[in-house]
């Protein structure tokens, strides 16, 4: 008898201290919850903060990160096959102010620089006076693309790539001609800006594949917003000589302890439409999985990105169709987003999508 009292008074005290440890552990649980800090989805303003909430971009670039990095995903991309490409010119910086970099930083070289222009050929001079007429007119003859870049290359010729980039970078440091508020080196996009940040923070590797000269790209970025090591960045060519190999090809040369390696003088290729999609394959060595341009020049690369990919792979593509904060062409602009719906690129509208282009203190003129 005394045994199952005993029993008894056991199951209840048992009973009793299950009840109290269930209670503790819900005030526990409710005050945890009440005081941890929330975690915020992908979506945050902290991420991509200068593009509107509806912007087609936000939502898909985040859901597409985030399917592509998780470890165990059907979509997962190997950190070392994370590529992405992204034009320069329209899609990372401005590109008409009144026209591209390269051109402005051109005729500056024949027309104004007073340690040269005195030294430039008639040649030079002629393609300076038809990049003045596009700056004035937006028309230009139809081989100025060619002439240009043969111009380019004869204009800084004999100086080594670390003075050309740095008389890029000086020229960067000019104030934007449009706009008040920045220099030419700070008229990057700000939203673009914090794609690329995105990007890099998950695991991609960034390069821009421009149709702008290789050094003078590096002279642009090297003091501007867009942090990418001169490795990552793949531009239009010319020729690089030894100071003693003269005419001499360079199988028939050995640089030595006296010479300096300059530019040649020698227009190679222009870095625009398949020549994008060689050069990625010659330099980076693997296909993208991210393309971003703004151009029918950056078609073929949009295209070698999502075709016959063995990875998840989009396109981007920026419509200019701001006329208020940038110098938007509202014909262009639609025809890109006639071409997006198309072939399945995304299409990014400036006026739409960003909440800013280049961030407080920045006006047009």
């Amino acid at each position: 008898m005394e045994k199952t009292e005993n029993v008894r008074r056991w199951r209840i005290i048992s009973l009793l201290l299950a009840i109290a440890l269930i209670a503790v552990s819900t005030v526990f649980t409710v005050t945890v919850k009440c005081c941890k800090t929330p975690q915020l989805p992908a979506q945050t303003a902290s991420v991509l903060a200068s593009w509107n909430d509806e912007a087609p971009l936000k939502r898909e670039l985040t859901d597409y990160v985030k399917a592509v990095t998780a470890k165990g995903s059907a979509d997962f991309i190997p950190v070392e096959d994370r590529i992405a490409v992204f034009d320069l010119d329209g899609t990372l910086a401005c590109e008409t102010d009144p026209c591209y970099f390269d051109h402005c930083i051109y005729y500056y070289r024949v027309m104004e620089d007073p340690d040269y222009k005195d030294k430039a050929s008639d040649f030079e001079k002629e393609v300076a006076a038809e990049v003045k007429q596009f700056m004035d007119t937006g028309v230009s003859p139809e081989d100025l693309m060619e002439r240009h870049g043969k111009a380019v290359a004869s204009a800084f010729e004999g100086l080594t790539p670390e003075e050309f980039v740095d008389y890029a970078a000086e020229f960067a440091k000019t104030p934007s001609p449009g706009y008040n508020g920045m220099t030419r080196a700070e008229a990057f996009y700000k939203p673009m800006l914090e794609v690329v940040d995105y990007l890099e923070d998950n695991g991609f590797t960034v390069y821009v594949v421009s149709g702008t000269d290789r050094f003078l790209v590096r002279g642009l970025v090297k003091n501007s917003p867009l942090k990418l090591p001169f490795s990552q960045i793949i531009g239009s060519d010319e020729s690089l000589v030894s100071t003693e190999q003269e005419e001499v090809d360079g199988l028939g040369v050995q640089f030595d302890e006296n010479d300096q390696l300059v530019l040649g003088g020698d227009f190679l290729i222009k870095n625009l439409d398949m020549n994008k999609v060689s050069v990625i394959q010659q330099e980076i060595g693997k296909q993208p999985v991210l393309s971003f341009g703004n151009s029918g020049t950056d078609s073929s690369m949009a295209e070698y990105t999502i075709t016959d990919n063995r990875y998840p792979a989009k396109a981007f593509m920026l419509c200019c169709d701001d006329t208020e904060r940038e110098n938007g062409n509202p014909e262009k602009a639609e025809k890109m987003k006639k071409s997006c719906e198309e072939n399945g690129w995304t299409a990014i509208s400036m006026k739409n999508d960003w909440k800013t282009i280049y961030g407080d203190g920045v006006t047009r003129k």
